[in-house]
């Protein structure tokens, strides 16, 4: 079914010395935990706390769901599936402690889930070079490039396309629609430079230049000011705007585009969570009496949860219904939307990351990597099949779009691009 600087130099140096890490010859113990009755436990680190909590609850919630109905259904083998969840914040530095618990914890089998360009590309130098202690990550939430390259791609498997391939796919539809110019509005930080990086890539196939960019710093919310980046902007007289931003600062940038006078298609990436995204909007919307919804654009890596001739979306709409908590721990006041195109996303990891422990378990003298490695064609309940392989450790490819119809994202079909034809 279905260039580093000293002071990280120096805190590298201290994690590598205080967990016992090693970085010659080392020995990567993955078949750890393949016997036993315990549980199978996963380690997540992602935000439960802060402005982009939404996303790490709702993926936590997506694949509990899914785990969940494994485990009522008797586990794997007998064992149930478990998340040991941690908050980061969105924060590289506590994702790292959280990560060096993970890596000591004998009973934690891999990582899983992380959530976040900046928090998983810190982690990655000690999964490199750890050893006794090594474990492999699972289904990131992020769709940057470091984990997906040398010398970091051994140690992580992805399912979810990259952010290369979201804005490849969006500046070959801005060109159809004659919208070339094109401005970026980003986080100023590693998240944000691979979004720059991937628009800059995607526009120069076309011979086309970024004609506008404006950062803000992470961890902004929705109550902070956009309007000086957005006077950046419209000095460079743009067709359309890219934002590679969180959910927050995103509805903060299009409130203020809007209330002077940017009337441009405004073109998200997943990571900025659509549905708390949209319900940032209706907030400011009525705040400033204005509809903030129109003339958006959000790419997504998994088919929308709406589509419910999909197995898979039937049954994380059937599970979902139910109550899933949200992590222990996570920041009190929270509501959650419910349904989610993240949500949808941290099911589907969960879905896939079953099987990867089925073949696990049962598969004579199969290390975890192998079995990652050795899935082919499997059928998640969606539109494309998942497979794996030593020279591959990216699952789907596909990007889809959507925009904003009655006040919910619903896909956007080609014919819908002529509204923006030039």
């Amino acid at each position: 079914m279905f260039g580093l600087r000293c002071g990280f130099i120096s805190s590298f140096l201290f994690v590598l010395f205080s967990v016992g890490l090693h970085v010659v010859q080392p020995h990567y113990a993955w078949s750890a935990s393949k016997t036993g009755s315990g549980d199978i436990v996963l380690g997540m680190s992602a935000p439960f706390s802060g402005p982009s909590r939404g996303l790490g609850i709702e993926l936590y919630r997506g694949a509990r769901a899914y785990f969940d109905h494994v485990n009522a259904e008797g586990g794997v083998e007998g064992r149930k599936i478990r998340i040991l969840a941690l908050d980061d914040g969105y924060d590289p530095g506590p994702a790292l402690q959280n990560t060096i618990r993970f890596l000591n914890d004998k009973s934690v089998l891999c990582l899983f889930g992380y959530v976040g360009t900046p928090t998983v590309t810190r982690v990655l130098p000690v999964l490199k070079a750890s050893s006794q202690n090594a474990k492999l990550l699972f289904f990131p939430f992020t769709g940057a490039q470091p984990q997906r390259e040398e010398p970091y791609a051994r140690f992580v498997f992805n399912l979810r396309a990259s952010y290369r391939q979201e804005l490849a796919a969006l500046v070959n539809r801005f060109s159809l629609a004659g919208l070339k110019r094109v401005a970026i509005f980003y986080q100023n930080d590693a998240y944000g430079r691979s979004g720059w990086n991937s628009l800059r890539q995607a526009l120069s196939m076309h011979r086309l230049d970024i004609v506008a960019e404006a950062t803000y710093r992470r961890g902004a919310t929705y109550s902070d000011s956009m309007a000086g980046q957005v006077r950046i902007l419209m000095e460079g007289k743009p067709d359309a705007i890219v934002l590679v931003a969180s959910y927050s600062a995103g509805a903060s940038f299009i409130r203020d585009a809007r209330l002077m006078g940017l009337t441009v298609p405004i073109a998200n990436i997943s990571f900025a969570g659509s549905e708390n995204l949209l319900r940032r909007l209706k907030r400011l919307g009525r705040e400033v009496d204005r509809d903030l919804t129109v003339n958006l654009i959000n790419t997504q890596v998994v088919p929308s949860y709406r589509d419910e001739h999909l197995d898979a979306v039937r049954l994380y709409r059937r599970l979902l219904a139910g109550k899933i908590p949200v992590p222990p721990g996570a920041e009190t006041g929270y509501v959650s939307p419910g349904l989610s195109d993240v949500g949808f996303e941290g099911f589907l990891d969960a879905v896939i990351m079953t099987q990867v422990l089925k073949r696990f378990v049962t598969v004579p003298h199969c290390s975890l990597e192998a079995a990652a490695e050795g899935l082919q064609d499997v059928d998640a309940g969606i539109d494309a099949a998942v497979s794996f392989g030593k020279e591959r450790h990216q699952g789907l490819s596909r990007v889809y779009f959507t925009t904003v119809r009655d006040g919910c994202f619903v896909s956007l079909p080609d014919e819908g691009w002529q509204q923006w034809q030039k």
